[in-house]
């Protein structure tokens, strides 16, 4: 066990290779004070960029001003579900959870207002139930509101109450990433895509060819460091390192864009 002081020492001699800092928060009201302090003490010793992972449930207005305060630029809320029912079954009532659906989408607003656009970040885990088109409805609510979102594919821990529920298919992961970066980036829209009547995704709405030869749509997405690339590194929160990744924390070779090409299906 390392010492918030001596963790912010060692990242001060660093900070050619340490991009970005996340502090993630638990549930409990006093976790908003422990973040402040050690947003505070990072601060203190590195003007490396800190982004903090709220918990909505927690948070009040007043506590988005010491936060940014404390030397913090970014936000992530972990919405997690695309859809209300999906979010109270898997984060709500559903597992006697305290978490609510219409708190979280206020606290992403409450946050932009502090932190501006483009500073708040949502995540999302793909696989939980949703439609492919109700994930990108949700993608693009984010968008509108002057967000940005940051993919997850689920993964069934052991042991877990999900320990049986399936994994999205590749072809739904690679999709919905797809549109999220056309979103993100303002390429193409929610408006411009066309669905089947099962909610998958058949048009993107622009020729997807330069974007899929690029392979950007199938990295890891994220908060930036001062160098605007992307910062952040939890590509295997989706799969076993032996697997080929979901997230790739690095640009896809040819070979690697040749069969996402053949997970995506019916695009060239």
């Amino acid at each position: 066990m390392f010492s918030v002081e001596e963790i912010a020492e060692r990242i001060s001699k660093r900070e050619e290779r340490v991009k970005r800092v996340c502090i993630s928060m638990v549930t409990r009201r006093r976790s908003v004070d422990d973040t402040v302090e050690v947003a505070k003490k990072i601060r203190s010793k590195t003007d490396t960029p800190i982004s903090l992972l709220i918990s909505p449930t927690v948070l009040r207005e007043e506590d988005f001003p010491r936060l940014k305060a404390a030397g913090a630029d970014k936000i992530g809320i972990a919405i997690d579900a695309a859809t209300p029912d999906l979010f109270d079954e898997h984060r709500g009532k559903g597992v006697g959870g305290p978490h609510r659906w219409e708190k979280y989408w206020n606290c992403f607003e409450t946050a932009l207002k502090y932190f501006g656009k483009d500073n708040v970040g949502s995540h999302f885990v793909v696989g939980l139930g949703e439609t492919e088109k109700q994930m990108i409805e949700s993608i693009q609510k984010i968008k509108n509101m002057g967000g940005e979102t940051h993919l997850f594919a689920f993964f069934p821990e052991e042991n877990s109450r999900l320990t049986t529920h399936p994994r999205p298919e590749l072809s739904v992961y690679r999709r919905v990433q797809l549109a999220r970066y056309l979103i993100d980036n303002q390429h193409s829209d929610l408006d411009k895509m066309r669905f089947d009547d099962s909610g998958r995704i058949t048009d993107f709405g622009i020729d997807i060819t330069p974007h899929l030869n690029s392979g950007e749509p199938f990295q890891t997405s994220g908060c930036v460091g001062t160098d605007g690339t992307v910062a952040c590194n939890r590509p295997y929160a989706n799969e076993r390192p032996s697997e080929e990744p979901r997230n790739f924390p690095f640009s896809p070779t040819s070979e690697e864009i040749a069969t996402i090409r053949l997970e995506l299906k019916n695009y060239s």
